[in-house]
């Protein structure tokens, strides 16, 4: 007679099917949580997802090696199994990072779904433990798909420059076509300065001239604070501060496909932007700067661990100019973030070439981060 681990209550005999299901479903997810774990280490070296990865199969592994469930491949019957070398006509595609991590995510949710439903009549006090891990399997997925589409996106966006709303809207659209010529593939939009009206049109001018170029070699147009001015005028997406919008209201805002960068100032804001659904990062402030005065600056020690443990693209920010290239490339920091280095430049588009040419050849074969 069976008892439950939660009151010693006698439970009627299982049959041996389920025994099988709950087998056939443990090896499931414990299959594709490797697969995910791997993906996170090896495709994307991301040390958060990674470990999150690992202590989702430790903790399943323990479960599964504990009563009841020790013994379940006892009831084990592969050559009985009526479905087994049958195949799904519209299985997932795995033709891409994307698709292999949205396929195993899928079959390990499966897996542990059906490790919960089974684990009712068998093993009451188990059935929130196989949820508490597919709810953070969730988690998991998000964090991957996350990086693999913010890599993809910004795969070619070495250089972000962030503009002004000049003097008016004739020397802003000046400044911005000659950028774009120039090949910047990335704009933030961020002046306090301007009334919400003055915003809206300045956001508007901008999303018209990026729209003019070849879809495949559009800048996006992200906007610095205001993610409703972002969210209302379509564009690519927003860029927040600790002073701003959290992380996770502004992707509430946004939508799923809008580009959400965030400020990280430290290590631990750099996880937690990472953790709450960023798309990029913006670390800083590196330097001293012409357009703002900070208290302190990044160490190199920061930037060296977001570069090696956070697999998000980062943008170097705060005072970041030409000469300091290679020294933020040592620290394995490939993309930056300027404003005054060429919008006040006397030729803003040859300063705008020269930073992207200068990023291109300090990491003409490495994976931009």
């Amino acid at each position: 007679m069976q008892t439950s681990a939660s009151a010693g209550e006698p439970l009627p005999p299982a049959p041996a099917g389920i025994w099988r299901a709950v087998d056939a479903s443990a090896n499931r997810a414990a299959e594709a949580l490797r697969v995910l774990e791997d993906v996170a280490r090896f495709l994307l070296d991301d040390v958060a997802l990674t470990a999150l990865a690992k202590e989702l199969r430790h903790e399943l592994a323990g479960m599964l090696a504990a009563e009841p469930f020790r013994h379940r491949s006892a009831a084990r019957d592969v050559g009985g199994d009526v479905g087994a070398g049958l195949t799904a006509a519209a299985a997932l595609p795995r033709t891409d990072t994307a698709g292999l991590v949205a396929a195993n995510a899928a079959r390990a949710a499966q897996a542990l779904r059906s490790l919960q439903e089974c684990a009712a009549p068998l093993a009451p006090a188990c059935v929130a433990g196989f949820e508490r891990i597919r709810y953070r399997l969730y988690e998991l997925e998000r964090g991957l798909l996350t990086v693999v589409r913010s890599r993809d996106r910004l795969a070619d966006v070495s250089l972000c420059v962030l503009i002004d709303g000049r003097d008016g809207p004739a020397a802003f659209a000046r400044m911005m076509e000659s950028l774009v010529e120039a090949g910047v593939r990335m704009f933030q939009l961020r002046d306090k300065g301007l009334a919400v009206p003055q915003l809206v049109e300045r956001v508007r001018q901008a999303l018209e001239i990026a729209g003019r170029s070849e879809p495949a070699l559009r800048p996006l147009v992200v906007v610095n604070d205001r993610v409703d001015v972002a969210a209302a005028l379509g564009a690519a997406g927003a860029h927040v501060g600790a002073d701003d919008l959290p992380v996770r209201l502004a992707r509430r805002v946004l939508g799923p496909a809008a580009v959400l960068g965030c400020t990280a100032h430290d290590v631990a804001e750099a996880r937690a932007a990472a953790a709450a659904g960023a798309d990029y990062l913006g670390i800083g402030p590196c330097f001293p700067s012409a357009t703002k005065v900070f208290a302190t600056h990044a160490t190199p020690d920061f930037l060296r661990t977001v570069s090696r443990e956070i697999s998000l693209p980062s943008f170097a920010i705060g005072g970041v100019s030409r000469d300091r290239l290679a020294e933020l490339a040592a620290l394995g920091v490939t993309r930056v973030a300027v404003a005054s280095a060429v919008t006040q430049s006397g030729d803003p588009p040859r300063a705008a070439r020269d930073l992207i040419e200068g990023l291109a050849r300090l990491a003409p074969t490495a994976v931009r981060r």
